[in-house]
């Protein structure tokens, strides 16, 4: 039922995005259509066979949904797909200035780049709180390791760039990794000692860069010390069969001395179907418990559970965070500059893949946008908003590739048109 439920969800966050994103890059074409003088037949969201479609306006434009949501467009009126009346001729779209059908293909990845732009407006403005760029003990012979990390650094810089969040870490981190092998990450440790730590991204560039980037070069996000101390304990869990209570700090774990709760968490993972023994530590008494943790499978991987939570009740993430607020017109102004610099890097990006600097795997596909759309989804609104203007801008770049069955191929043709004082054949 979780499964299904966790499914439901992500399919839901994806069609949401989708259906936004389709809606105004579609909406972007229709109005500049309609203000350059153009008859619009039909706007679909989706493709294939219509599933509902209604008549509206003056010009009886039809709005549909097609069975496919993967796509959409809008139908405007053509001499050359069918026969037109003499009064109607003069709001064809062929008829119309080659500037005026520039500015209408154009209007699509436009609309996404404004919605980006919004969205950032909107969160910039409104204020998010982030998590600190404070790094935790990087994996042993990662590039974070050999390039000197320590848990505890707030890193200040990369690559000379300042950095507030953990966000703005990552992607400061990848944007200029993309151009070379090796970035500068200042860092300032818990005893104000300022470093510089030359971290070797070769790693992340060779396997790509879908999926965690920083976890391929070690680095990991600062984790306070967690005491193994039971919090609450499910009913017909292991646990429970097994005695442990709310309350109940563990020790050791088949001998070996644990200290955190993560200890305590990658121990009962690795232990699917495998009874393990529990030193407890319970109003000063040491009891010895055996527990079998259940073998649970997700994607195809089997970890072991036994139904334990953490005592949360000390905990304080507060020094953890930094709450990142703009007054209106530095949020648009900042807006405006992660809208334009996330479109260029997203050009940069395609350029590497096709020169073959990176690897084609950091191509995602709609599998793959919908596992984030529900992540995203799940983190909170922020998050999900995020994730919406960074979709919204790689469709926006997308569109404008010269590629014939995009805006950006039209736009070419439109172009060649411009420079040969005549339109290109059909042929």
């Amino acid at each position: 039922r979780t499964c299904m439920n966790d499914f439901l969800y992500y399919i839901a966050a994806f069609a949401l995005v989708l259906g936004v994103l389709i809606v105004v890059h579609e909406f972007g074409h229709y109005l500049v259509a309609r203000l350059a003088g153009v008859k619009v037949l039909r706007f679909s969201v989706g493709v294939g066979r219509s599933i509902w479609s209604r008549q509206f306006g003056r010009d009886g434009t039809e709005f549909s949904i097609g069975a496919f949501p993967l796509g959409g467009y809008v139908k405007m009126l053509d001499e050359r797909e069918g026969t037109v009346l003499a009064a109607e001729l003069h709001r064809c779209f062929s008829q119309k200035s080659v500037w005026r059908r520039m500015a209408i293909v154009a209007a699509g990845p436009a609309a996404n780049l404004v919605l980006a732009m919004v969205l950032f407006w909107v969160l910039f403005w409104n204020g998010t709180d982030e998590l600190k760029p404070i790094l935790g003990k990087p994996v042993i012979s990662s590039p974070a390791d050999a390039a000197g990390v320590e848990s505890g650094e707030l890193v200040l810089r990369v690559a000379g760039n300042p950095v507030k969040t953990w966000q703005e870490m990552r992607w400061s981190l990848l944007r200029d990794a993309v151009g070379q092998d090796s970035v500068e990450l200042e860092v300032i440790n818990e005893r104000n000692e300022v470093s510089v730590r030359h971290l070797d991204v070769r790693a992340a560039k060779v396997d790509g860069w879908q999926g965690d980037a920083l976890e391929k070069l070690g680095l990991t996000f600062f984790r306070p010390r967690i005491p193994p101390i039971i919090g609450s304990v499910a009913k017909g869990s292991p646990a429970e069969r097994a005695g442990i209570r709310q309350g109940d700090e563990i020790s050791r774990i088949n001998e070996t001395a644990l200290s955190t709760w993560p200890d305590v968490v990658q121990h009962v993972r690795n232990s699917p179907d495998t009874p393990i023994a529990f030193s407890l530590k319970r109003n000063g008494e040491l009891l010895s418990v055996t527990v079998t943790p259940e073998r649970i499978v997700e994607k195809g991987s089997a970890f072991g559970r036994i139904g334990a939570a953490v005592d949360e009740s000390g905990l304080s993430l507060e020094s953890l965070m930094v709450r990142v607020s703009y007054d209106p017109i530095i949020a648009l102004q900042k807006a405006a500059h992660e809208t334009w610099d996330k479109s260029v890097f997203s050009l940069v990006m395609i350029g590497k893949m096709l020169v073959g600097d990176i690897s084609f795997r950091n191509i995602s596909g709609p599998v793959t946008i919908a596992d984030y759309a529900g992540r995203s989804a799940k983190l909170g609104l922020d998050y999900y908003l995020k994730f919406l203007a960074l979709v919204s801008i790689s469709l926006a770049v997308l569109n404008l590739l010269p590629v014939s069955i995009l805006d950006g191929g039209h736009l070419l043709y439109y172009v060649l048109e411009i420079i040969r004082r005549k339109p290109l054949s059909d042929r």
